[in-house]
Formats: structure tokens, sequence, C-alpha cells
């Protein structure tokens, strides 16, 4: 593969895509590409797409036309697309872009390497150049799904559920503990069911203990899903000081008959016995959810009870989307999309007025405390960070007076906290750990 070549990768989408940008980042450069961060830059330009809903859908086909038009006037000499709209929409979006090289799928790295010139080194393949600064990193613990949601067509478009093999995962974490990552985030589409398909019973916990003992400060787990969730690993969470008294568990509804429209596995009890379990084992722990509003079918009488459960349960995080009737789901074969756009988005609104009321609640509770702090930037004499209850890109930010403090980017402070909004914690750093 010859060195002059540069390459810009345009990496949409959630965690797991980055994920995957950063795998093929890291053999690219091996096979002596050289990255630009600017598609101008550039000589070949990839994409990977998101095609989740119809919002990350439309993104990406802009994008994808944004850079046909560079092909079509010869400014770039190949246009690749990959990821999850291409793996569902591949023979369509050939048909209209002819100016794409070619379409690949999620679990094609090899291939893409090999059209590259280059071919792929599989002692390397748990090395990435990551996308996310320096101090936190996402470790995917599988690939696909094997759940069946009626509203997610994340199956088709990734595959069966594969768990990655413990030791694999243990090294790719020693690598990114030896690039310095202090925070490691561990994310799957479902981490419960993490092991199911190695040997019949989650290994989650048994990762998470494996891991913990490789001393990064924080670890974090995200996306978990209800049913078959192995509750002790909150015991471990609980005994573990690095691991981070955090879980994001997407409930979506709480209405028994949307919840088994929905294909979740899991009916309103199910659920709350879950999650009172989980606070009872670990009264520290903070949980996130996401609820969908909206759903076909839903009533006011069914929203109104999932209004009462966010209401009653008091979640630390959460988030609402409008139900989004996508392709290539059993719910846009089998129902009717019939609530109208503008009564979702009232019931998404209704919702998270709600939640905001509840965070502020919450975060009142921090103020004249002390609390350790993650610092993601600085700018001048303030500082922005986050708590362990906190992920990134996603919840809230503890906004710092430095007081005189030198500190930057990964760094660990300890912080009082003055003041808070919903979704803010206003203090001053009272000190400043070393970098770790």
């Amino acid at each position: 593969m010859p060195s002059h070549r540069s390459l810009f990768l345009l990496s949409l989408g959630c965690s797991k895509n980055t994920v995957d940008s950063e795998r093929l980042i890291n053999q690219a450069l091996k096979n002596g590409l050289r990255i630009v961060d600017h598609a101008d830059d550039a000589d070949i330009i990839i994409i990977n797409t998101c095609g989740f809903i119809a919002d990350a859908k439309t993104e990406s086909i802009n994008e994808i036309l944004a850079a046909a038009e560079k092909r079509k006037n010869r400014e770039i000499s190949a246009l690749y697309v990959m990821g999850c709209l291409s793996a569902l929409y591949a023979q369509e979006l050939r048909a209209e872009l002819p100016e794409v090289d070619h379409f690949f799928g999620t679990a094609d790295l090899d291939k893409i390497i090999d059209m590259l010139g280059g071919r792929i080194t599989p002692k390397h393949l748990h090395e990435r150049t990551l996308l996310t600064p320096p101090h936190y990193a996402w470790l995917k613990i599988a690939e696909g799904c094997s759940r069946t949601c009626s509203f997610c067509a994340i199956p088709k478009m990734r595959g069966r559920y594969t768990s990655e093999p413990v030791e694999r995962l243990l090294d790719e974490a020693a690598y990114l503990k030896e690039k310095s990552v202090k925070e490691l985030n561990l994310i799957a589409q479902d981490i419960s069911y993490y092991g199911y398909d190695l040997n019949g019973s989650s290994q989650l916990n048994y990762l998470l203990q494996q891991l913990s003992d490789l001393d990064f400060h924080w670890i974090r787990l995200l996306y978990a899903y209800p049913q078959h969730f192995p509750i002790e690993a909150i015991d471990t969470m609980r005994e573990r000081n690095n691991i981070c008294n955090y879980l994001d568990i997407p409930v979506q509804h709480i209405n028994d008959r949307i919840l088994t429209s929905m294909k979740r596995g899991i009916d309103r009890e199910g659920t709350i016995r879950l999650l009172e379990s989980i606070r009872e084992r670990n009264p520290d722990i903070r949980l996130r959810t996401t609820m969908i509003a909206g759903y076909p079918g839903e009533t006011r009488d069914e929203f109104e009870e999932l209004l009462e459960f966010v209401r009653s349960f008091r979640f630390d995080r959460l988030g609402c989307f409008p139900y989004s009737h996508e392709e290539h789901t059993t719910a846009f074969d089998t129902l009717e999309d019939n609530v109208p756009e503008k009564e979702k988005q009232e019931r998404v609104r209704e919702l998270m007025e709600l939640q905001e009321g509840i965070s502020k609640e919450k975060n009142r509770a921090f103020e004249g405390k002390t609390v350790e702090v993650l610092i993601e930037e600085t700018d001048g004499s303030t500082a922005y960070g986050r708590t362990q209850y906190d992920a990134p890109e996603v919840d809230n930010e503890c906004i710092l007076d430095m007081n005189g403090h030198a500190v930057k980017p990964g760094d660990f402070c300890k912080a009082a906290i003055d003041d808070c909004t919903a979704y803010e914690l206003y203090g001053r750093i009272e000190t400043a750990a070393s970098a770790m």
C-alpha cells in the first residue's frame, strides 16, 4: 500500500461504531496509509454509517451524498461506505449511488483493508487508534444481538449475539491501559447477555472482576438489557472501588401490553422487582434508562402509566425518544404507526419535563458535598468534568472554578459542589490530583 495515500474516515452513530472505526484506522496506519482530519485533504473517504432511526439514516445519506459529489468531481480517488446503513440497504444504495466504489457491512474489516491494498495483521486486532479523548475508551464486549425487540433492526444489521472471549478482552483492556486510558466503558448492544452464547450463562460479573484487577480508575457498565441481567454484578460494583456506581439499563416502557408487543421478555412486575433489587444491593448506584413514547397503539392511559412509573421510581438519568417506525423491524411489518408525530413529540416533552424536575431534586443532594471529578476540558479558569455517576457524552456536567489549581483533561480532582441545575453541578476544585 503506497504510503502517500491519505484516508479520511467519518464515523457516525453509536459507540459500537466508534470502536469499529478505531480498529479500521489502526489497521490502515499499520498498512501505510496516512490518516487526515479533513475530507478535503483525503485521497480516500470512508463513511461508517448509522441506520438505527430515521434521523441517523438521514445524516448518513447526506454525508454519503456530499462525498459522492467529491468522487464524481474526481476530488478523491475512492469512496467506501460501511456500517449499519450499508448493511441494511447496500443493494438500494448501490443502485442510487454509483459514485460509491464499494459498500461494506458491519463485520468487513478484513475486506476493507484488502480493498485498500493492505492486509490484516491478526495479532494486532485488539489495538485501536482512539477517536475518544485519550483518558477514556469504549470496550465492546460483544457484537450483534439475539433479542427480538419489535422496534429494533440491529440483529439484521449486525447479526446474532457473539461474545468476545474474556482473554481477548483482557488483552484489549491491557492495551488501552498502556495507552493511559483511565476510564473503561463496557458496551455492547446488550451487556446482560455476555457469555450466554459461550457457555449458557452470563459471564459479565466474571469479566467485570477481571477488568477491575487491571486497576483502571473507573470502569462503567452501559446498555444492560433488563431480562436476565446478572444481579451479582451489582454486588461486585458495590465491593470494588474502581467500578462506577452507575448502570445504563434501558427499560423502554412499563405497561404490560406494550412490553409484550415490544417483545422485551419482561413485564412490569419483573422490571420493577429488578430495579428495586439493584437499588437495595447498592444504595449508592445511579440508574440511567431510556423510554420510547408513542409506540404503535399507545393510549393516553398507557402513557400516563409510564409517567407515573417515572414519577415514583425517580431514575437518576433518563432519556426519551419518540417511536420511529423503521423498516426491517417486526413492528414495521405488523403494526400501524398510528400515534401522530405531533403527539409523540408532546409525550416526549411531557416525560422529559417530569424528569427535569426529578433530576434537579437529585442534583440538590450534591450541594455542600465534595465529589471526585474527571476533568474533560478547561477554558481559562473554568474546568468541565464528570462524576462517576455520569457517562461520557450523555449525562451531567460539572462546571468548576479551578480555584488556582492547574488541571488538564484526564486529571481527577476533588471538587466542592455549591449549586446545581437539572443537568449541571457547579462548584470549585479543592484538591487537584495528579493524572492517574
